[in-house]
């Protein structure tokens, strides 16, 4: 059942996904179990997709798969015992720096941020420096997240980690940046932890950052 659900996903059958799905539901299979399974499955598109296998499209289509295979099973599940639970890896807060409205890249992060786990708090585009700090303070959370297509956009990101000095959280909360004009020079500037253009990169650091905390 779990090579059959994560090849369905993998292929992009959503009704397929959905019935295996329903079936392993019925045969008494623990749903936390199921989405393990689907998550792995997002894995695999998403090595398809680095390796251009796959394109944008239907990295978003596996996306949406893969939340209704989630709401399928939180549904299930608030029927019997209340939410489905799953573990908070870590706080994620993230936005499109001030000055730019691109999301198509963030939004990507994302999902495949809480598609693993992640507890995102998403707060839109052209996101003013002090907005990050607030919702850090809000939240607790670990890490920022800071996406950009516009170059203009760097001035605001080198200013979110000054205001996180200024703060005494720059020690506590990593920042990543991430976007088409994003490269390492442009992270030495902002002096940020991390740069990339690919979401799965930001995810793979997120992963990173969390095994440092275990050390």
């Amino acid at each position: 059942m779990s090579e059959d659900l994560m090849d369905a996903l993998i292929k992009l059958d959503e009704e397929q996904v959905v019935r295996l799905t329903q079936r392993a539901l019925d045969d008494g299979t623990d749903p936390a179990q199921i989405l393990a399974w689907c998550q792995k499955g997002i894995t695999k598109v998403g090595e398809l997709f680095e390796a251009r296998e796959y394109f944008l499209s239907e990295l978003i289509y596996s996306g949406a798969i893969f939340k209704k295979v989630s709401d399928l099973l939180n549904n299930f599940v608030k029927d019997r015992h209340g939410e489905l639970q799953r573990e908070i890896k870590a706080k994620v807060v993230i936005g499109t720096g001030a000055g730019d409205i691109h999301d198509i890249g963030k939004n990507i992060v994302v999902m495949l941020l809480q598609n693993a786990d992640y507890q995102v708090f998403d707060l839109g585009v052209d996101v003013a420096p002090e907005r990050f700090i607030e919702k850090v303070k809000e939240t607790g959370a670990e890490i920022v997240g800071i996406s950009a297509l516009l170059t203009t956009s760097f001035s605001s990101m080198k200013e979110v980690i000054a205001l996180l000095e200024k703060e005494g959280l720059r020690q506590s909360v990593h920042v990543m940046i991430g976007g088409g004009v994003v490269d390492e020079s442009c992270r030495r500037f902002v002096g940020a932890d991390a740069q990339s253009q690919n979401g799965y990169d930001a995810v793979r650091f997120c992963e990173k950052f969390r095994s440092s905390l275990s050390k």
